[in-house]
């Protein structure tokens, strides 16, 4: 059995400085009106005895966790299965990493964890919220204005309470991006240019399928189907675009999973693809744009810098971020079209 080593206290630190436990606590937790030299002192004391604040009576006297709640309106399963949701995780904790932040990640699967969500956002254990993957019938924007919070939303606010005003959020130019690939995809002579959507109560999905139409404002009906950002809603979305339509010639998928899926249904019905079919995705996932058979040629968003600017909006201050210090309610990041050998 290991010995427990006896954790230094902030009474051994101030002792060390040769300072009063007042002068050690304010210079520890980042207070104002200690001479330099001291602070220095009580800096190496610190070091030399490895002292480490006791976050709970740390955070009695900052007021602060320096803690944020990730919350994910979406289900571990899908969270865990798609590369989009790893790269804006992995951009929101390089920068809340930087600013010696911890990540705490919330995910909501049904009713019951919107109410604990909403519970632990009103408990004061974090200083602020970054929100993702909200669907339109969401109850999250209502429990986390009740919980007066900090928050920075991903992705444009599409609910429709009379309280998206004001509200900051960054994401990508879904709507443009979506125009870029259906002019590649026209430009390229395709004449039957079919699209498979996300889930239509995301703002992301229903932008990208505005930015189909309005290339294509006269598209037929029968060539968009509505998939759900997975691989196997892109597959039962291109069976039905094909029995529909079987000379579709084109097709725009709302992401990359989307557009895997697609792939492989095509395959499987003997068409070529870009020669019978060109297909473009969204995303640029590397994990699965490079990987498809061929490699696929999308539209690029960036994810993790995306992730990384909502951390950054939150930490700018105490408060929660305005429209006026962020010059708009949204930050809105461009897309490039990426060529690869789909289309």
């Amino acid at each position: 059995m290991t010995e427990t080593v006896p954790r230094p206290t902030l009474e051994a630190v101030a002792a060390l400085a040769g300072v009063s436990r007042a002068t050690a606590s304010r210079v520890v937790n980042g207070g104002d009106g200690v001479r330099e030299p001291l602070v220095e002192r009580v800096r190496r004391a610190v070091e030399e005895l490895g002292y480490v604040p006791n976050q709970a009576a740390r955070s009695l006297v900052t007021r602060r966790h320096d803690a944020i709640a990730v919350v994910v309106a979406e289900p571990e399963t899908r969270v865990f299965a798609d590369p989009f949701f790893a790269l804006q995780l992995r951009g929101i904790s390089k920068e809340l990493t930087a600013h010696d932040n911890q990540l705490v990640l919330l995910l909501t699967e049904g009713r019951d964890d919107h109410a604990r969500v909403g519970r632990y956002l009103a408990g004061g254990h974090v200083d602020g919220a970054l929100v993702f993957s909200l669907h339109l019938d969401d109850p999250l924007p209502g429990l986390i204005r009740r919980a007066g919070i900090p928050t920075v939303f991903g992705g444009r606010p599409g609910w429709n309470d009379g309280d998206g005003d004001g509200v900051v959020y960054v994401d990508s130019d879904n709507r443009g991006g979506a125009r870029q690939a259906v002019r590649h995809l026209v430009g390229l002579g395709r004449t039957r240019v079919a699209h498979i959507t996300g889930p239509l109560d995301q703002t992301s999905a229903a932008d990208r399928l505005d930015g189909f139409r309005d290339v294509l404002p006269d598209a037929d009906p029968r060539t968009v189907a509505e998939g759900d950002f997975t691989p196997a809603g892109g597959e039962r979305a291109m069976r039905e675009l094909l029995d529909r339509c079987p000379d579709v010639d084109a097709v725009f998928a709302a992401n990359d999973l989307t557009a895997a899926g697609a792939l492989r249904v095509l395959r499987e019905h003997g068409r070529r693809v870009p020669d019978d079919v060109a297909v473009i995705g969204f995303d640029d996932m590397l994990p699965v744009a490079e990987q498809t058979d061929p490699p696929l040629t999308t539209i690029r968003q960036d994810i993790e810098e995306m992730g990384r600017l909502m951390a950054r909006l939150l930490l700018r201050g105490p408060g929660r971020p305005t429209a006026e210090e962020t010059e708009s309610p949204g930050v809105v990041l461009p897309t490039t079209l990426v060529r690869r050998a789909t289309a």
